[in-house]
C-alpha cells in the first residue's frame, strides 16, 4: 500500500481534533514526500477541510480531502487555507496518480507563495529538501537566496522553510556522468551524520507537527535547518522539539542512533 492510499484510510478515520478545525490547502500533494505530508495532515484531524491542489481531475478524495483545480493564469479561489503547505519534491514515475496533482518547481515559489497569501493564507509552511553540499553553512539557518527574502516579505503571520538533506537520486547518466555520479555517492558517506538525508515519513511527521503548533507561536519567519531536521527525526514525538524550536528556547537532547547505509 503506498503513502497516498494510507493518507485516503487516514481520512477515513475519526482522530481527535482539540480546539477549531483549520483549513489548510497543500501545493506538491503527489511524489513520496508530498504524498506523506498530506498522509500526516489527515491523520492530525486539525485541518478540515484540506485542499490539495490538482491539474487534473481527481475523484478518490476521502471526506476532509478536497481537490482544489489550479488553473494556469488564475487565481486560487479566496478561502482555500489559513494554513498553506508548499511540498518541493522530486517527480515519481511509479505511481500515475501522482499526475493528478500539482508539482511546483522551486523557481515558482515566490509566485506561488503570493496567490496563495491573495487567497488568504495567513501561515506559510515550506518542505524544500536540498543538496547538501549546495548551501554554505552560514545559510542553512537563514534565507538563502532573493526569492525567500521575497516570501518573507509577503505579509504572512507565520513562514517556516523547513530545509532538510535530499536523498541522492539513483545514477541514470552514462560513461562519465555515471562515474561522475559513484564519487558524489561514496562522498555522501563522509558527510556528518547531522546532515544525512531523513525519511520521507519522518520528515513528513516533522511538518504536520510543525504545521499543528504554528497558531500557538510567535509571528515571524524562521528556517529550520537540516541538522534540527535530522535530530527531530531521532525522535519518536517531534510536537515538545518544535514547540521549543517556534519558541526560541533550548531544543531537547536526541538519541544519536546509527545511521542505515
Amino acid at each position: 500500500m503506498n503513502l497516498l492510499q494510507h493518507a485516503l484510510r487516514a481520512g477515513h478515520g475519526n482522530p481527535q481534533s482539540p480546539g477549531r478545525p483549520r483549513r489548510a490547502v497543500v501545493a506538491g500533494g503527489g511524489g513520496t514526500l508530498g504524498s506523506a505530508v498530506v498522509e500526516q495532515l489527515l491523520a492530525l484531524g486539525r485541518f478540515r477541510p484540506l485542499h490539495v491542489l490538482v491539474t487534473q481531475d481527481f475523484h478518490a478524495a476521502p471526506a476532509g480531502l478536497v481537490p482544489l483545480p489550479a488553473v494556469p493564469g488564475q487565481p486560487l479561489p479566496r478561502g482555500a487555507g489559513e494554513l498553506a503547505v508548499i511540498v518541493f519534491d522530486r517527480e515519481r514515475h511509479a505511481n500515475g496518480r501522482d499526475a493528478a496533482f500539482l508539482r511546483p518547481e522551486p523557481a515558482q515559489l515566490p509566485a506561488l507563495a503570493a496567490a496563495l497569501h491573495a487567497a488568504g493564507a495567513r501561515d506559510l509552511l515550506v518542505v524544500q529538501p536540498h543538496a547538501a553540499a549546495s548551501l554554505p553553512q552560514a545559510l542553512r539557518a537563514g534565507l538563502a537566496s532573493l526569492d525567500e527574502q521575497a516570501v518573507a516579505g509577503l505579509g504572512f503571520e507565520h513562514v517556516v522553510l523547513l530545509r532538510a538533506a535530499q536523498p541522492p537520486g539513483a545514477s541514470t547518466g552514462r560513461g562519465l556522468q555515471r562515474v561522475a555520479d559513484l564519487v558524489l555517492a561514496q562522498l555522501r558517506l563522509m558527510t556528518p551524520q547531522a546532515q544525512q538525508p531523513v525519511r520521507a515519513r519522518k520528515l513528513a511527521q516533522l511538518a504536520a507537527a510543525l504545521a499543528a503548533a504554528l497558531p500557538e507561536a510567535p509571528p515571524g519567519t524562521r528556517v529550520m535547518a537540516p541538522e534540527i531536521v535530522w535530530q527531530a527525526a531521532q525522535l519518536d514525538d517531534p510536537a515538545p522539539l518544535v514547540r521549543s524550536f517556534l519558541h526560541g528556547q533550548a531544543l531537547p537532547e536526541a538519541q544519536l542512533r546509527v545511521p542505515r547505509m
